[in-house]
């Protein structure tokens, strides 16, 4: 007996060795991490999500360089004549238009209006030459300009709008208030060479005055509190304030059947910028001086969000925009600007939620350079020739705003001749005027014309969608809505090339349960751009079987790992309770990967990087999705017509956008997100509301006209869709989510499929709830639940 015993035990010994070689994997200790089997070793640590923002931010600064090189393919320039030059930078000049949302149909200019009141006259100075008037007039319906008109006693020898900084009064720059040195008060010398001169009041940088809701919580400038509501509807702080100088050139040009002179536009730092803006865009405008503005754009990111521009840097830079200006005169003061450092600093009991943003005198060679450039663009032989001029100190050092060299050279560029009067400060009629008041005005104005879009864009939605007919039937829809995914992806998200490099997956093994295994997984889809995640494998799965997949997307500031833990006390843990791990346990594959919303003001810096280039961060995200449903498709235990998409809080964002996009995406699942989000991205009457908060990232390019959370999940069908939302999320409220969402059920319907979609309410936070949707998952990606469910 003792010997057979012995000789079962040595056969057995030898038959766990023999399974222990078979099961081995060469070169991997006991406790080294393995990588799914397929994959390479994942061997980078560290903070992965780190990693990817900054792979994000060397891919988008490469874009940025290569852009100067590629604008010239949206340019179709005609340099026989003045006329056919014109003709042919027609289209980008029109671009450049609704790139700054100048768009709406001005008012007709009838006349200058004076205003005063009973202690303040319309007369506020005069001089033996010309009278200052505080003046308005229409512009858009609800928006007037307000301002100093310098009146000249003899007929004018050109009419002007001199367009002060932001942070400077009509009534500095004209030498009848304190604040800006004499010899730079270029609208008072303007007009003492004989100019019609009006000066507009600018919105400003400041964030005091009680038109300003945000004042008593945040620390927005005024201009930025414009920039937050407007860009969502396709109009810009830059935008309106074009459209007031437009107003008056209108004026100007009906002025001209009684008188005619020739018009100009000057301005300095922010009013550089409108005066620049206008002339490219109005080929009434004679002449135009740019004073502390012109320069490379190159880093428009660092600006101040107010010059933020959805797809600038494609086609124009200030070299660009000055093509649009020739061969009409223009001049480049290089002055010092006012040194901007950031926003106002948040005091006590506000919150510092503005973007960040600097504003700095632009370096000599830089401006130089561009100027260079701007001459460049002409052919030495062309008739059409660039009309810029550079003036500067020595060497190109910085001169004084306004200087009397600048003044010469606009009022020779307007063709009037270069006489000089010498400067007579005016005699002030009213010792003091108050601007604040008239700011307010001028504030609420915009506001109130901006909310009022917010209020009709539902009817622009509508219009917008007139082309997609529901009753064809579910079986037409895709086909019907294919030209509006197009649309979103081009003109509002931005669409990036597919990946240029294969996934090369490299992974490692994190997780190990007693019905599955996690692994972290690293994919590449550009140089320096990855994508990260993990992936949980369930065990025991048969050989050659093929199971579904649920993308599940964490929210704001979260990694894969929050998704996955169940561990309560995790600082992850919070609203996700562990649902990746939990899907898991029902035998489904699982995919958590990172999404950009991670590093507080670092990702949303990312995102102005991708504004210029006319693309976003869930551009970015898109492709890195495609990448990440790709690879999952090809692992054999994969079944990748059955791949869904459940995402929470920015992941719910994310869920009606990017599957919205990819159509490999079988199913989705929209939680704590699904909103009116037109409505709480930029109404001002809802604390809740996202301009109140520091998420400058948010505000897509005419979205409000477009594309509502209901429009996007039309973009999903007919796959099903479902919202889970919890009574007390403070992200909504349940009204605004069912009103949304009725118009979900009711294109659902209309199609004949109102089976593929639901909505489920639960009496909880902002959170994960798991019942409804965990259904719904199982009945469309059709995998049974488990026993007892």
């Amino acid at each position: 007996m003792s010997k057979l015993l012995r000789r079962i035990g040595a056969r057995t010994c030898l038959l766990l060795v023999a399974i222990g070689i078979l099961n081995a994997r060469p070169g991997y200790a006991d406790d080294e991490p393995r990588p799914l089997p397929g994959t390479q070793p994942l061997t980078q640590s560290g903070d992965l999500s780190a990693l990817m923002r900054s792979g994000f931010e060397k891919f988008l600064l490469r874009e940025l360089d290569a852009s100067v090189a590629l604008r010239e393919r949206h340019w179709i320039r005609d340099f026989s004549s003045r006329e056919a030059y014109e003709k042919s930078v027609h289209p980008n000049r029109e671009r450049f238009r609704k790139l700054i949302g100048a768009v709406d149909p001005r008012v007709p200019v009838g006349d200058l209006e004076l205003v005063s009141s009973v202690h303040q006259p319309a007369l506020l100075a005069e001089t033996s030459t010309y009278s200052v008037f505080s003046v308005r007039w229409p512009v858009l319906l609800g928006i007037t300009g307000e301002g100093l008109l310098l009146l000249p006693k003899s007929p004018p020898i050109a009419r002007i709008v001199a367009v002060p900084d932001a942070d400077q009064t009509p009534e500095q720059l004209t030498g009848i208030a304190e604040g800006i040195p004499p010899e730079k008060q270029f609208a008072r010398r303007l007009a003492e060479q004989g100019c019609l001169v009006v000066v507009p009041v600018l919105i400003s940088r400041e964030d005091t005055l009680s038109g300003n809701p945000a004042v008593a919580m945040t620390n927005h400038p005024h201009r930025e509190w414009v920039y937050r509501q407007a860009f969502e509807f396709g109009r810009h702080i830059i935008g309106y304030e074009v459209q007031k100088v437009l107003a008056l050139v209108d004026w100007f040009a009906s002025e001209n059947a009684r008188h005619r002179a020739p018009i100009g536009v000057a301005g300095y730092c922010e009013g550089g910028l409108l005066a620049f803006s206008s002339a490219a865009l109005d080929t009434r405008i004679d002449a135009a001086l740019v004073s502390g503005y012109f320069d490379s754009r190159q880093k428009v990111y660092d600006e101040p969000i107010y010059r933020n521009l959805l797809g600038l840097l494609r086609e124009f830079g200030d070299a660009e925009l000055a093509s649009l200006v020739a061969p009409r005169a223009l001049i480049v003061e290089h002055s010092p600007t006012p040194e901007v450092a950031g926003p106002p600093t948040a005091t006590t009991g506000r919150s510092a939620s503005a973007a960040p943003g600097r504003i700095t005198t632009p370096a000599d060679s830089s401006v130089a350079a561009e100027v260079t450039r701007a001459g460049q663009i002409f052919p030495k032989e062309a008739p059409v020739k660039s009309a810029i001029t550079l003036i500067a100190g020595e060497s190109n050092q910085p001169t004084g705003f306004g200087s009397e060299a600048a003044l010469r050279a606009l009022i020779k560029g307007l063709g009037v001749g270069d006489a000089w009067r010498p400067s007579a400060a005016p005699a002030g009629r009213s010792a003091k005027v108050d601007p604040a008041p008239r700011q307010e005005r001028q504030l609420r104005e915009l506001v109130e014309y901006t909310q009022r879009l917010l209020r009709l864009s539902h009817k622009v939605r509508e219009q917008f969608w007139i082309k997609a007919k529901p009753d064809l039937g579910a079986d037409k829809w895709a086909e019907q809505t294919a030209s509006y995914r197009d649309y979103l992806w081009d003109e509002i998200v931005g669409r990036f090339p597919p990946p240029t490099l294969p996934a090369n997956p490299r992974t490692r093994q994190v997780v190990d349960r007693p019905k599955w295994t996690g692994y972290e997984v690293v994919l590449d889809v550009y140089p320096d751009v990855i994508c990260w995640g993990y992936l949980l494998v369930p065990k025991g799965m048969r050989k050659g079987e093929q199971r579904p997949v649920v993308v599940c997307q964490h929210g704001l500031e979260g990694v894969p790992n929050d998704t996955v833990t169940e561990d309560p006390k995790a600082p992850g843990y919070g609203p996700y309770k562990g649902f990746s791990a939990r899907l898991a346990d029902r035998g489904f594959v699982v995919y958590a990967p990172h999404n950009f919303y991670r590093g507080g003001n670092e990702f949303r810096q990312l995102q102005r990087k991708a504004h210029p280039l006319k693309k976003t961060l869930f551009g970015l995200t898109t492709i890195q999705h495609q990448q990440h449903l790709d690879w999952l498709a090809s692992l054999n235990f994969v079944d990748g017509e059955r791949i869904g998409f459940y995402g929470l809080s920015y992941g719910g964002n994310t869920a009606v956008r990017v599957p919205a996009l990819l159509t490999k995406y079988a199913c989705v699942i929209s939680s704590g997100d699904f909103n009116e989000w037109i409505f709480k991205n930029t109404t001002t009457d809802y604390f809740q509301s996202m301009v109140y908060h520091n998420v400058y990232e948010v505000w897509e390019w005419d979205l409000g006209h477009t594309f509502n959370h209901s429009d996007l999940a039309a973009l999903i069908a007919p796959r099903p869709f479902m919202v889970e939302r919890g009574h007390t999320d403070g992200v909504g409220i349940d009204e605004w989510v069912a009103g949304e969402y009725a118009r979900v059920r009711r294109l659902y319907a209309f199609l004949g499929i109102p089976e593929r979609t639901e909505i489920e309410f639960f009496n909880g936070p902002h959170t994960i709830n798991g019942v409804g949707t965990f259904d719904f998952l199982h009945r469309h990606l059709k995998w049974p639940k488990p026993s007892g469910d």
